[in-house]
C-alpha cells in the first residue's frame, strides 16, 4: 500500500511514518500543509505513481480551520481512484459531511484518539486504500443521532440502527454479528431491512452499505 501522510505535527507524521512502514507499506511522502499536499499528489500522479491513500488532518496550516478537509474533497475530485482518510481532534459534521457527500468509495473519518489504536487504524487505512469505508463510531453516532430529526429512518426499529451504525464503521456483517453476539443469518436479515426501508436496491451494488448511512445526510 502507496500511503501520502499530510500533518502539521512532526511528532505524529514521523509516527504514523513509522507505524505503516513497520508494518510492510510503503509512505512515499510526508507533508505539512494541504498546499504541499495537493502539489505532492500532482506531482505523483504526473509520474504515473499515485498512492494508494491519502491520511490527512482536517486542520492545517496556515489558519488551522478547513485546510485539510478541503485538500482531501479537493483530491477525491480529481484523483477518485485515491483512498482518502481524514483524521480530527473532534467531531465536526459539517466537515464528515462535505467529505461523505460525494462518492462512498474509498474514505474515512476518524478521530485522532483512534491512531492510538494500532490495529484498528491500520485495518481502517488499508480499507479505504482498497475502496472501502471507515468512519469513527463517534462519528456515526453523532451523524445518526443527528438523523432522529429527519423522517427518512423513521422507519427502522432501535436494532436496525444500531446494525447501520456499525455497517457504517467499515463492519462486515460477520463483525456486526460478533459486536452484537447475534447470528450473522440474524445480521444479514437487518441488512435486507434497513436496505427495503431505505429504498435501496440490489442495483445500487455494495455501496449501499454507505448510501445507507449516507441518505438522511443528503435528505
Amino acid at each position: 500500500m502507496r500511503v501520502v501522510i499530510a500533518e502539521d505535527s512532526v511528532l505524529l507524521r514521523e509516527g504514523l511514518t513509522r507505524l505503516l512502514t513497520d508494518l510492510g507499506h510503503d509512505v512515499v511522502a510526508g507533508v505539512g500543509d494541504a498546499e504541499a499536499l495537493i502539489k505532492t499528489v500532482g506531482d505523483l500522479a504526473g509520474q504515473g505513481a499515485l498512492p494508494d491513500v491519502v491520511v490527512a488532518d482536517v486542520r492545517m496550516p496556515p489558519t488551522h480551520t478547513d485546510e485539510g478537509v478541503r485538500a482531501a474533497v479537493r483530491l477525491r475530485k480529481d484523483y477518485p481512484d485515491i483512498g482518502v482518510l481524514v483524521l480530527s481532534q473532534y467531531v465536526e459534521e459539517q466537515y464528515a459531511t462535505e467529505l461523505l457527500a460525494g462518492s462512498s468509495r474509498g474514505v474515512g473519518y476518524l478521530l485522532k484518539d483512534r491512531v492510538a489504536e494500532v490495529r484498528e487504524f491500520v485495518d481502517a487505512v488499508v480499507r479505504v486504500a482498497q475502496g472501502g469505508t471507515a468512519l469513527d463510531p463517534e462519528v456515526v453516532a453523532q451523524l445518526l443521532g443527528r438523523s432522529r430529526k429527519q423522517d427518512v429512518l423513521a422507519g427502522l426499529t432501535p436494532r436496525e440502527r444500531e446494525v447501520l451504525g456499525l455497517m457504517a464503521e467499515g463492519r462486515t456483517n460477520s463483525a456486526v454479528a460478533k459486536q452484537l453476539v447475534v447470528s450473522d443469518g440474524a445480521v444479514e436479515k437487518h441488512v435486507s431491512n434497513i436496505f427495503l426501508k431505505l429504498g435501496l436496491s440490489p442495483s445500487d451494488g455494495d455501496h449501499r452499505r454507505v448510501l445507507a448511512v449516507l441518505t438522511y445526510l443528503n435528505s
